[in-house]
């Protein structure tokens, strides 16, 4: 059975505290079924870019980094925050590029998702970097500390059934990418 579902009101939006890549705030809103008033926080921030990277020699082009979410290393794909104005296709060479020195030959878009709507408005969107070639050592940003990692594109699956590949966001651009792969076949 389907039932329509009422928009909440925003009563009042809290004071911004302002995280340089993320903004947090308490919003109060008013339940449409009962009316009733409840805090709800919100994060704002930029949207973001994950770029499944390909060699000429179809390897992975991963990143290991400090996560200080979990604090512990991890293993993605290339990504990061799109630059307000900036393309999300533009945004994902150039973290490419920026952390990890490969320039891809070509990026096809793969979709989008949204990272977390309880609390979230930004989009990551996903891309395929394909025939991928190392141009320099990489420039990355201040406060980063990646290591990058060939992986055979095979190996993919694996990586992430094993729990090599945790990251969520990375996990669903596989997920888009094997998608849009078998949507493809006859």
């Amino acid at each position: 059975m389907s039932r329509t579902v009422k928009p909440w009101l925003r009563l009042r939006q809290g004071l911004e505290h302002d995280y340089q890549v993320l903004t947090v705030r308490e919003d109060k809103w008013a339940d449409p079924r009962t009316n009733l008033e409840h805090p709800r926080v919100r994060v704002d921030c930029a949207d973001w870019v994950n770029v499944i990277a390909v060699t000429t020699g179809d390897e992975l082009v991963l990143v290991r980094q400090f996560r200080f979410g979990t604090g512990a290393d991890t293993l993605e794909v290339p990504g990061g925050m799109v630059d307000e104005g900036e393309d999300p296709a533009v945004a994902a060479a150039r973290e490419l590029e920026e952390e990890t020195g490969y320039v891809a030959g070509r990026v096809v878009p793969l979709g989008w998702v949204h990272p977390n709507p309880a609390l979230q408005d930004n989009r990551c969107f996903s891309f395929l970097a394909l025939d991928c070639v190392k141009a320099h050592a990489g420039q990355q940003d201040e406060g980063e500390d990646i290591a990058v990692e060939l992986h055979p594109r095979a190996d993919a699956p694996r990586l992430i059934l094993e729990g090599r590949i945790t990251h969520s966001l990375v996990v669903g651009a596989f997920f888009l990418e094997r998608l849009r792969a078998e949507a493809k076949a006859p």
